[in-house]
């Protein structure tokens, strides 16, 4: 069980900077990043959550490169414009951004926005602490950063778990998972930098 309320006191210590502190909530796919942004969403005051996953490359556009089978690894993925939203979200102000819709599998721009009045910015997604150019760039953004660790065989239960819940077989999902997502979260485990804060599920 992990303690999000010594986690959001920790983030509430964090000073603002114009106003706003900006939080990175990273790790491999299926580590319950989500769920613990949601948890501290709703016990910090004036926090935001702007999941990463907003910034997938359309699936025409993944076509165009011969990525689609590749879609969740780091090279499909909008860095540039992730990284603009992150830059904006430093200055206090309203910033919209984009949300991915995964039943319909696709991003919707302008899906959702931070207000003007949120001042903690709680940015998840798998790879905000890679060491690979160009997410490296992001390490200097977060004014705090929490890593999730989660063993592999853990990881891989909740990967094909995920994939029979959106109405794949059994054996479709375990090789969606061994296709794509297992070396993706591989990948980020051995070329993450390291985190203020880890929480290591067992």
């Amino acid at each position: 069980m992990i303690d999000t309320k010594s986690i959001s006191e920790r983030i509430s210590a964090v000073p603002l900077t114009n106003g706003r502190r900006i939080i990175a909530v990273a790790g491999p796919p299926a580590s319950g990043k989500s769920t613990l942004s949601a948890a501290l969403e709703q016990e910090i005051d004036d926090a935001c959550v702007v999941p990463m996953d907003g910034f997938h490359l359309s699936n025409e556009e993944l076509e165009r490169q011969n990525l689609l089978s590749r879609k969740g690894a780091p090279q499909t993925f909008d860095v540039a414009g992730f990284s603009e939203v992150i830059l904006a979200l430093k200055e206090r102000g309203e910033v919209p951004f984009p949300i991915f819709d995964r039943e319909q599998d696709c991003v919707i721009e302008g899906g959702s926005k931070v207000k003007e009045t949120d001042t903690t910015i709680i940015v998840e997604g798998n790879y905000l602490l890679l060491d690979v150019a160009p997410w490296s760039a992001l390490a200097s953004l977060w004014d705090l950063s929490v890593q999730i660790s989660v063993p592999i065989d853990i990881l891989k239960k909740r990967l094909i778990e995920r994939w029979i819940h959106h109405e794949h077989s059994q054996d479709e999902a375990e090789l969606r998972v061994a296709r794509n997502d297992l070396p993706n979260a591989k990948f980020t485990l051995a070329h993450g930098l390291s985190a203020d804060l880890t929480i290591s599920i067992e």
